[in-house]
């Protein structure tokens, strides 16, 4: 019986070969985009960000977060899916790997979380919170001035 070495949990994260190939088909995606060889009219001139591929542990299956450059295109990931035959064979062409991974695409929403992030720590009250500046009769201001009356 083969067991696991980390205990049979699988929740590790990726492996480095998992993140070495990942990065590997990230380049190759942007220099396939770059060059531009679609016969897809939706595809043509297109102008996309790859942020990040996702590859599982058996290498055959890939995830590339996209995100466009100039605005959100809805159609942009259902274009691309429906390229993706092509695309993985022009991923095979030029990575050396046993299999070459089917590949699916997801809009990647990494940005807008971040620039929620960014607006909420910019936001007056947070801000406040996190110079440490309080306004006086705050629950938290009592507390520091009743250490006194522990000690006696």
């Amino acid at each position: 019986m083969n067991k696991r070495r980390d205990g049979g949990h699988a929740d590790k994260g990726p492996s480095q070969r998992q993140l070495r190939v990942g990065e590997e088909i990230r380049h190759t995606l942007a220099d396939i985009f770059r060059r531009g060889e679609f016969r897809d009219p939706e595809l043509m001139d297109l102008n996309v960000t790859v942020s990040e591929v996702r590859i599982s542990p058996d290498l055959k299956n890939a995830t590339a977060f996209v995100m466009p450059l100039g605005g959100s295109k809805p159609e942009l990931v259902a274009a691309l899916n429906r390229a993706s035959a092509f695309l993985r064979t022009q991923v095979a062409h030029e990575i050396r790997l046993p299999y070459a991974p089917r590949l699916s695409f997801q809009l990647d929403t990494s940005f807008d979380y971040a620039e929620k992030i960014d607006r909420i720590l910019h936001d007056p009250h947070v801000a406040r919170d996190m110079s440490g500046t309080r306004k006086p009769g705050y629950a938290d201001d009592e507390e520091e001035g009743g250490d006194d009356n522990h000690g006696a």
